[in-house]
């Protein structure tokens, strides 16, 4: 239940052995880490709260070191230490019966979480022995890159995510910073590590020197100076009580080491009629971009498809860790190549095996990215160039349009829940939806939530010029312009990009001119293209397979047939 007002009261001490209700989530059994929950939305911004300051003055503000307690009577439950400069905060926690937790954030302007590196100690662990596991996350965008011995994971998230650790009130600061930054209340997306869950958290204003801090129902009451800063408070029966700089003495801003993590395995089955390459494609400005093309054994030349993913850096398969991991576009390579297709899969820059740096660019550069695509397969003699088609999946199907109409050469489009609208229009219906699935608000609240929600989104232009190119951008016009055969695939219950957003594209393309367009609305399957009666993407964690059905794969596979054909013979 989301509470706004708590009366004030003193904790009572529980039974000595009792810990926090909802305090210790990540104190049991082993660490692990990032097996995804509930994941939100591989192209949703959520809803942005908080102004981004620049970095103006902020690197001359003084190292501040000090330290929380969670108390249950003299009883300490939690004890955790911080170091926090302009653009970095590094924080030890120690959870009464868990191993001990590091955690170091660098921050940009705003309090935005660029990075989070989580070190975990084995149980009784000398304090001066290595971490037994170190985890290395990047958040770009919408997406959480975590590098784990098991290899390279994405996780989706929504823009502004802070990755977090319960019982962490030095991390729960940055929200109450946020909000405070933004007039006093807010909600932000609050990244879950241990489970990948990403959950609104919800900072509301009492007054002008407390807060309420609401994430999974459970409310937090603290008290705030002027910038957000918390000076103690109280969750239930237990207290928070702020300690000196002498808590965190030996804590520094030197960033830990990096881990390292097993490459993935792109190669074509044992079984396969087709070989995969590890390619290097030229891309612009002189970056390279890596990739796999999948090729059909046998005589060329092959007609052959270009995959596009979604926001946040995707690698080639657009690998996200849900329900034992999606990948969509490995399946759809092979797929495709059974059927006598060729099919290029590139790491999105900056990722895996593609240079570049993908913290400026927009979804214009990408689309450059695909042109340079295109240009590369049309000079190898395997690939007949004049059967080449893109397929775009989620910010993919806006950027297939936009290098289709001005290339009069690409003989087909499949476009994967893309959207018609604008992207504004696109996250104020996700915030919508968010919003009004949050429990115990009155509607006069949700209303607030909702203009508080849009105002930050057409305030949002200024946050990154991806973010400002998106909220900007009306598919329209390329989808008026675009001129080759096109199949639009949407899963009815896709809330991250609404099933009649397909209807809206087709007829879009259609008042263009080109009658040569098909839609296909499959039932009962959401954003990821996976069997889900709600397509509710907070509950993405709950889905019985990561798999894609044969009925998804089997009509593109189809219609890309139909478009394509086979193989040409020399």
């Amino acid at each position: 239940m989301i509470v706004t007002q708590v009366p004030h009261r003193e904790p009572s001490a529980p039974p000595a052995d009792e810990s926090p209700s909802g305090l210790d989530q990540e104190s049991r059994g082993p660490i692990a880490l990032l097996v995804i929950a509930s994941a939100v939305t591989a192209i949703a911004l959520g809803i942005l709260l908080g102004a981004l300051a620049t970095r103006a003055g902020a690197q001359a503000a003084p190292v501040e070191r000090g330290g929380f307690a969670i108390l249950a009577g003299a009883d300490t439950i939690v004890h955790e230490a911080f170091a926090r400069g302009p653009a970095a905060l590094h924080g030890s926690l120690r959870i009464r019966g868990a191993p001990k937790q590091d955690y170091f954030v660098t921050l940009g302007p705003g309090n935005m979480v660029q990075s989070f590196t989580l070190s975990v100690w084995a149980p009784d662990a000398a304090e001066s022995s290595p971490p037994a596991q170190r985890i290395p996350m990047t958040v770009m965008r919408d997406t959480v890159v975590a590098q784990t011995p098991a290899g390279t994971q994405r996780i989706p998230t929504r823009y502004g995510a802070v990755p977090t650790l319960n019982n962490s009130m030095a991390l729960t600061e940055i929200f109450t910073r946020r909000a405070l930054a933004a007039g006093g209340s807010g909600e932000f997306p609050f990244f879950a590590v241990a489970g990948g869950q990403t959950l609104p958290a919800t900072v509301a204003a009492l007054g002008t020197d407390s807060v309420t801090f609401t994430v999974a129902g459970q409310t937090t009451r603290l008290a705030v100076d002027a910038t957000g800063r918390i000076l103690g408070g109280s969750v239930g029966k237990y207290r928070i009580v702020r300690l000196g700089a002498d808590a965190a003495a030996g804590l520094d801003l030197t960033p830990p080491a990096e881990a390292k993590s097993t490459p993935p395995d792109y190669s074509a089955p044992r079984d396969a009629p087709y070989k995969a390459e590890e390619v290097r494609v030229p891309g612009p400005g002189g970056i390279t971009l890596g990739g796999t093309l999948t090729e059909p054994v046998g005589a060329g030349p092959f007609p052959a498809f270009i995959t596009i993913s979604g926001s946040g850096q995707q690698d080639r398969d657009e690998f996200i860790p849900l329900a034992g991991g999606v990948r969509l576009f490995r399946q759809l390579a092979d797929t495709l190549g059974r059927r006598g297709i060729a099919v290029l899969r590139l790491d999105d820059r900056g990722l895996g095996a593609s240079g570049g740096d993908a913290t400026m660019a927009t979804t214009a550069d990408f689309a450059d990215d695909t042109r340079a695509a295109v240009a590369w397969l049309r000079s190898r003699r395997d690939i007949d160039g004049a059967r080449i088609g893109l397929i775009g999946h989620s910010e993919g199907g806006i950027i297939a349009p936009m290098v289709a109409e001005r290339d009069p050469g690409i003989r087909a489009v499949i476009l994967l829940a893309a959207p018609a609208s604008k992207g504004s229009e696109i996250s104020k219906a996700q915030n919508r939806y968010l919003i009004d699935r949050m429990p115990g608000l009155t509607q006069r609240q949700r209303d607030s939530l909702h203009d508080a929600a849009a105002r930050q989104l057409d305030g949002a232009s200024s946050a990154s010029p991806w973010i400002r190119w998106w909220l900007q951008y009306d598919p329209a016009p390329a989808a008026r312009k675009l001129g080759a055969a096109t199949l639009i695939v949407q899963g009815a219950t896709d809330r991250q990009v609404p099933a009649r957003e397909a209807a809206k594209l087709a007829e879009l393309i259609r008042s263009g001119g080109n009658s040569d367009v098909t839609v296909r609305v499959i039932p009962d399957v959401n954003h990821l293209f996976l069997a889900d009666t709600s397509g509710d993407f907070t509950r993405y964690d709950a889905l019985p397979t990561s798999v894609v059905g044969a009925g998804v794969l089997g009509a593109i596979a189809d219609w890309a047939v139909l478009k394509l054909g086979k193989p040409a013979r020399r």
